[in-house]
């Protein structure tokens, strides 16, 4: 029996605290620190910790004691807030989804393939669960996929597709496997895992829903960061020569980000957001979207300004750890 098994068929029954929902740090904080490896996170560890451990048995991570409040059934500018940014996630979950079976086709050792196995299904079920709220704020089933397209179609093509050419171009038409893991770790996961604990903090207060299906989102997002380093850096230790080519990509794809139109989407939804939320201020109170300050305190810039700082922390410290910085 091989060490991978053995650990898992011990290790049955317990999930680890990276993998809790009650227990699991913050998307930020994990980002930053956690420190996991394929072998660690392999399928055994998957079965166990994430069907149990975070999803608490729901497919969409989120609870029945939970349901969706009267005032984001209304229409306004909270619920198009939420729905714009629920039809764009999941159109960006299901790009990650299909690019990820590429890194699987061409993972060069059994535990890259196990572990972006499950990413890959990771993925699908953030895209699942991002429709699946939007169903739970009434989008007829048979609408779903136009209403999509209404409320994020523009933005997919601007922003998703120009990214998905350039990770395409890596993954499928050059066969990268370390080019393709750097894509997902450094240029889409690690610039927009930040904003997705912005999301998960400011919607605690007005769609409990969405927030829970962001922080279990959140918790997957945390292992394939900190695991995509971690093949990085062995990658980089094996093979030093690589760093001027690995360099060179990420400064092609930081070149792509500050082309994409991706400040005056965020902006739009914000902006959104900050309408709801002068509205509905008694439903906000006193909660603090970071600590110190409180969300019904803070504007549309401030948030994305200090998303941005997040941003711009956790790719420094996922480039340290990887052994990319100068």
């Amino acid at each position: 029996m091989t060490p991978s098994l053995t650990r898992a068929r011990t290790a049955a029954g317990s999930v680890p605290a990276e993998a809790d929902r009650h227990r699991a740090p913050s998307l930020l904080e994990g980002a930053l620190h956690a420190d996991l490896t394929p072998e660690g996170c392999d399928l055994g560890y998957w079965f166990r910790a994430v069907p149990e451990g975070t999803l608490g048995g729901d497919p969409m991570g989120r609870t029945d004691d939970a349901p969706v409040p009267a005032h984001m059934m209304a229409d306004g500018p909270l619920r198009q807030a939420v729905m714009q940014e629920l039809a764009f996630r999941s159109m960006a979950e299901e790009k990650a989804t299909r690019a990820i079976g590429h890194l699987v086709a061409c993972a060069p050792d059994l535990a890259g393939m196990d572990f972006y196995t499950t990413q890959l299904m990771d993925e699908a079920r953030h895209a699942y669960a991002f429709r699946g709220h939007l169903l739970e704020l009434g989008v007829p089933e048979d609408e779903l996929e136009a209403t999509m397209e209404k409320l994020a179609g523009a933005d997919r093509d601007a922003v998703l597709t120009p990214l998905e050419e350039f990770g395409l171009s890596v993954l499928r038409d050059e066969r990268d496997y370390i080019g393709g893991v750097i894509t997902l770790t450094v240029l889409v996961e690690g610039v927009l895992a930040p904003t997705a604990e912005l999301s998960e903090r400011k919607w605690w207060p007005f769609d409990p829903p969405a927030a829970q299906i962001e922080r279990a989102a959140g918790i997957d997002e945390i292992r394939h960061l900190s695991v995509g380093t971690t093949i990085v850096r062995r990658h980089l230790e094996r093979h030093p020569e690589e760093r001027e080519r690995i360099g060179a990509l990420i400064a092609r794809g930081t070149d792509l980000w500050g082309r994409l139109p991706v400040q005056d989407l965020t902006f739009r939804r914000e902006t959104l957001f900050q309408q709801g939320l002068e509205q509905h201020r008694d439903i906000a109170g006193d909660y603090e979207v970071w600590p110190g300050r409180r969300l019904v305190d803070t504007t549309a810039e401030e948030r994305m300004r200090t998303a941005a700082e997040w941003a711009a922390q956790t790719q420094r410290t996922r480039l340290a750890d990887m052994g990319l910085t100068p």
